[in-house]
C-alpha cells in the first residue's frame, strides 16, 4: 500500500527534470505529468481482474496509450472519449473483453449513434437508456449503474450515491429495467455501482452488500461486477490511502458468494480515474506579481481557475512548492494567499469549500520565481476553460527521464478559430 509522503515546498525537479528546464523548454502555465507514478499506481491494482481507467480524470491521447501499454482498458462518458480511447489505440467492439464502455446516464444522440455502429458496450445510468438502445440495437449487452440509494464524497457536489444524485438507476426501479431489457432484446450481463469519491471501508462493506442483492435479482446473466471508482489520495497530510488489499478482499469475498449462487465465474472490475493520475501531474506557474493587500500577501501566478478549477468549485486543498529562479534551496517561509490573473475575484488557489480565502505557509518568493501546483493529474487539465480568452496551458509527459510535448499551448488563433462574423 502506498505510504504518504512529505510535501516540500521548495522542488528543484520532477520526475528527475529540472523544474527550471521545464518552464525554459515549456513555458508555463504547464501541465507536467510522470508516467512512472501512472504506472506504479496501476500496479497497485494488479488483483482486479480489469483495470478501466475514468479516462475523464486526464484524457490526454499520450496518457491513454500509456495506460493501455500497461494493460489498462478505458471508460468513456462521450462521443468525444470513445473517439479519444480510439485516436489512443484501444479497439471498439469485442463482447467478451470490451477495451472500450461507454458509460453515461444519457445518450445524446451523436454517442447513441457511435456505440451502435461501433458495437460498444454500455453502462446504463437511467432507464431510458435500455429503451432507446433497444430499439436501435437489440440483441445488446449491456451493464446496469444502480444507485444503492446512498452516497459518499469529499463534497456534495462528487457524492454519485442517493437521492440527490442524478447518477445511475434508483435501486427500486430493478424491476423495471429487467422489463425494460426484456422488451428490447438486450441482455444484462453486469452490475456496476460507484457512490463517489473518496470511499471509505465502512461505505465500501455498505456497497458490496447492496451488489449483492441487485446481482441475485438479476441472476445468471450477469457475468461482471464493478466496483466502481472513488479511490482517494492524500492532497495532504491529514489524508491517507485505503488499504488496498483490504479493499480488494471485500469485493472478492462479495464476488466469490456470488459465484456459488449463479453457478459460474464473475470478472471483477475496478474503475479508478483520480487514483490512477492525481499524483503524476504538476501545473507548472511563474509567479508575476507580489503585493499586499492589508494584511495579507498575494502571489499572483499566470495560472488560473482556467486552468486549475477544482479550488474554485470544490475548495480543494492541492500541495504547493516554490521553484525559486536562481536556484536557491532554503528560503524563510511567509504565510500567503495564492491566486491567479483572472478578472474575477474567486480566482484564488487557497480558499476552501465556500469561496473563503486562507493563506498558505510558503517559501518568500519574487516576481520570476515559479509556483508549483502539486497532485494536480486528476480534473486538472480536462475541465480547463478559455475563460477571459487565455489559452489552454501546453502538457507535458515525463518517462524514462526525458520530457515529451504531448499537447502544443493553444495559439490565441485557436481560440477564435470557428468563430464568424455574419455578413
Amino acid at each position: 500500500m502506498p505510504v504518504v509522503g512529505t510535501f516540500p515546498t521548495i522542488r528543484s525537479e520532477i520526475a528527475g527534470v529540472s523544474v527550471l528546464e521545464l518552464a525554459k523548454q515549456f513555458g508555463t502555465p504547464s501541465y507536467i505529468y510522470d508516467a512512472a507514478s501512472i504506472v506504479e499506481r496501476i500496479n497497485d491494482l494488479k488483483q482486479f481482474d480489469v483495470i478501466r481507467f475514468a479516462q475523464k480524470a486526464c484524457s490526454n491521447i499520450a496518457i491513454l496509450d500509456l495506460c493501455r501499454q500497461n494493460g489498462v482498458v478505458v471508460d468513456a462518458v462521450s462521443g468525444g472519449e470513445i473517439h479519444r480511447a480510439m485516436k489512443a489505440g484501444f479497439k471498439p467492439g469485442n463482447v467478451e473483453h470490451p477495451e472500450i464502455v461507454y458509460t453515461a446516464d444519457i445518450f445524446d444522440r451523436e454517442a447513441l449513434e457511435m456505440v451502435v455502429k461501433l458495437g460498444i458496450p454500455v453502462n446504463c445510468g437511467s432507464p431510458d437508456m435500455i429503451d432507446q438502445l433497444g430499439e436501435k440495437a437489440p440483441g445488446s449487452n449491456i451493464t446496469l449503474r444502480i444507485n444503492p440509494g446512498f452516497g459518499h464524497g469529499h463534497s456534495q457536489k462528487t457524492n454519485t450515491g442517493g437521492e440527490q444524485s442524478k447518477h445511475g438507476i434508483w435501486h427500486e426501479q430493478l424491476d423495471d429495467c429487467l422489463q425494460r431489457a426484456d422488451r428490447g432484446n438486450i441482455a444484462v450481463t453486469g452490475i456496476h455501482m460507484h457512490i463517489g469519491s473518496g470511499t471509505d471501508l465502512h461505505h465500501l462493506s455498505q456497497v458490496c452488500g447492496a451488489m449483492e442483492k441487485v446481482v441475485e435479482t438479476v441472476g445468471r446473466s450477469v457475468k461482471t461486477i464493478s466496483a466502481g471508482g472513488g479511490l482517494p489520495i492524500p492532497y495532504n497530510t491529514k489524508q491517507s490511502y485505503v488499504d488496498l488489499d483490504q479493499y480488494y478482499q471485500l469485493w472478492d469475498a462479495s464476488r466469490k458468494k456470488l459465484e456459488a449462487k449463479l453457478g459460474h465465474k464473475l470478472t471483477l472490475e475496478i474503475e479508478p480515474g483520480r487514483y490512477l493520475v492525481a499524483e503524476s501531474g504538476y501545473l507548472l506557474s511563474e509567479i508575476r506579481a507580489v503585493k499586499q493587500m492589508g494584511n495579507n500577501t498575494f502571489y499572483l501566478l499566470d495560472a488560473g481557475f482556467n486552468n486549475l478549477a477544482r479550488p474554485i468549485l470544490y475548495g480543494s486543498y492541492h500541495p504547493m512548492s516554490i521553484a525559486p529562479a536562481n536556484g536557491s534551496t532554503s528560503r524563510p517561509e511567509v504565510d500567503v494567499v495564492v491566486g491567479g490573473p483572472l478578472c474575477e475575484s474567486g480566482d484564488i488557489f487557497t480558499q476552501e469549500e465556500g469561496g473563503f480565502v486562507c493563506t498558505r505557509k510558503l517559501p518568500q518568493a519574487n516576481i520570476g520565481d515559479y509556483l508549483i501546483l502539486e497532485r494536480a493529474g486528476a480534473y486538472g487539465f480536462v475541465m480547463a476553460s478559455n475563460y477571459n480568452s487565455k489559452p489552454l496551458a501546453a502538457e507535458v509527459l515525463i518517462k524514462n527521464g526525458k520530457p515529451h510535448l504531448v499537447r502544443a499551448r493553444q495559439s490565441h488563433e485557436d481560440i477564435t478559430r470557428g468563430e464568424v462574423i455574419p455578413a
